[in-house]
């Protein structure tokens, strides 16, 4: 029995609590990344017996790969060819489970879960990514701080990962307590009545549009936010600066770069970098803008921007994509994650800066004395592929194809349609979808509601992450019924996009 249950590294546990964050972010930028993502190749090529698999398919021999030019040749990870075509236990150290105490759950296209077992050892290189946050923004190493997590609960990744990252700060010695009444807005106001008042200020954590309702729900039930001077952690979505304003406003939020601050995260990886003041300040003057904006990142849309630690999630490009390679439990090389978006190193963006006349950050907003971290930035756009992201779970058009494919549908649509998240005046996203209708069919209000209620009935049985992560009263879809050849979102002989960002 003893080598099925191997502890945690208490070293790496004893490291985390008695190393203060700067240093800890020293010793990283002490290491060479490059020659740290080299020895991570070579030790998964060792220990890893779907990862020598994988390189043998390809005829890659890793003695060959002595430097970091070789590295950069290697083939791509990605979850079609490395995460579904091996057995999980082959992808880990050893080829074994053994010394795992948890696991999350993301699901796929088909509503198919893809498990990603847990430890504690490299949790706690993403709760670094938590004590930044925490420490830098909302200064929580000296206010006593409730943090309520807000993001679904059971198995799903965001929800107990959050969790645990919280409750290593606190063992670190942060004064903070974590509440977890997950999506959950009724426990979640029963939570912030009780516990809010007996600390200095409240942290929100969760999906920004179930944040924003929980905020505006508890404005109408009576909660005044300013008592409880709240804080914002974001993840799973782009949202704009003038969100972040309106969203600010209501909680009584005068420091938008620091009271709120968006985690840049996938199942597979982890939190991979997160927003700090200094990208906070940078992406808000961007905003203002927008050729600026557009020259930096090439987009006239304005990404999400956060620094990221290489020596902890090392970031390469690939077309246009983000590829990262990292120690996790399944150990990534080269994965490619498949969003869009790019990378600027420190120097990088300061130099572009002062190219668009910024030359203190005064003129970004910030105090003279504020010391931002030298960490690189990494741009998101988001994902590359057709999905959509609402309330932190990515919505597919497969899904969506079988709510128009059911019988009592298929007489009067020709099956193609626009997927995309809009928001109201008031800043609510909602799920919105174009559907083209067949030759000669007229749009009618119950026709509406039956393909509504379709596609939520078949989103709800074949995407998990919908089912769980989005509120019931924003399940159903918005529906546009087009007329067939629709310019605007079917024009002929033009090759269809079944997603629009």
């Amino acid at each position: 029995m003893s080598n099925l249950l191997v502890p945690p590294s208490e070293d790496a546990f004893n490291r985390f609590v008695s190393t203060p964050l700067d240093m800890l972010l020293a010793e990283d930028q002490a290491t060479n990344p490059e020659d740290k993502a080299l020895a991570l190749f070579h030790r998964c090529a060792l220990d890893v017996p779907a990862y020598q698999k994988f390189l043998n398919e390809r005829g890659v021999n890793p003695i060959e790969v002595s430097s970091y030019s070789a590295f950069r040749a290697l083939p791509l990870m990605s979850k079609a060819d490395y995460m579904k075509a091996y057995p999980l236990p082959m992808r880990c150290l050893k080829g074994s489970l053994s010394g795992f105490d948890r696991v999350a759950v993301s699901s796929g296209s088909t509503g198919q879960p893809t498990f990603w077992p847990r430890s504690v050892k490299n949790e706690l290189d993403v709760a670094v990514r938590f004590e930044q946050v925490f420490r830098d923004s909302f200064r929580a190493h000296e206010r006593s701080t409730l943090a309520v997590v807000c993001f679904a609960l059971g198995n799903w990744v965001g929800g107990i990962y959050t969790t645990s990252c919280c409750w290593h700060l606190a063992r670190k010695g942060y004064p903070l307590m974590v509440a977890t009444p997950g999506n959950n807005k009724a426990e979640i106001f029963r939570v912030l009545r009780e516990m809010s008042p007996h600390f200095e200020q409240t942290v929100l954590l969760g999906y920004p549009p179930f944040v924003k309702d929980v905020i505006d729900a508890g404005a109408a039930e009576g909660i005044n936010w300013p008592d409880y001077s709240p804080k914002l952690v974001f993840a799973g979505e782009v949202f704009s600066e003038e969100w972040r304003t309106l969203v600010g406003q209501r909680i009584g939020s005068d420091s938008p770069c620091f009271d709120s601050s968006s985690l840049y995260g996938t199942a597979d990886g982890g939190v991979l970098g997160n927003e700090t003041p200094f990208s906070i300040a940078i992406r808000r003057w961007l905003a203002e803008h927008p050729d600026a904006a557009r020259l930096l990142f090439g987009e006239s849309r304005l990404p999400t921007l956060v620094q990221y630690d290489p020596s902890s999630r090392f970031f390469e490009m690939h077309e246009g994509t983000l590829v990262v390679s990292g120690e996790s439990d399944v150990p990534l090389v080269r994965y490619h994650i498949a969003d869009k978006g790019g990378l600027l190193s420190f120097d990088e963006m300061w130099n572009f800066l002062k190219t668009q006349g910024i030359k203190s950050l005064n003129e970004l907003g910030l105090n003279k004395d504020f010391l931002p971290r030298n960490l690189p930035f990494v741009y998101v756009f988001g994902r590359a592929d057709f999905t959509v992201s609402f309330y932190g779970a990515n919505i597919y058009p497969e899904n969506v194809t079988v709510g128009l494919e059911q019988l009592e549908i298929m007489a009067w649509v020709t099956g193609k349609f626009v997927l995309e998240t809009r928001d109201t005046e008031d800043g609510d996203k909602y799920l919105h979808i174009a559907v083209e209708l067949l030759p000669g069919v007229e749009p009618d209000e119950a026709l509406v509601l039956a393909i509504a209620t379709s596609i939520r009935t078949q989103l709800l049985r074949l995407n998990s992450e919908f089912a769980n992560y989005t509120p019931v009263e924003r399940q159903l879809p918005n529906i546009t019924l087009c007329y067939f050849a629709d310019p605007a979102y079917f024009p002929a002989g033009v090759k269809h996009r079944y997603t629009r960002k």
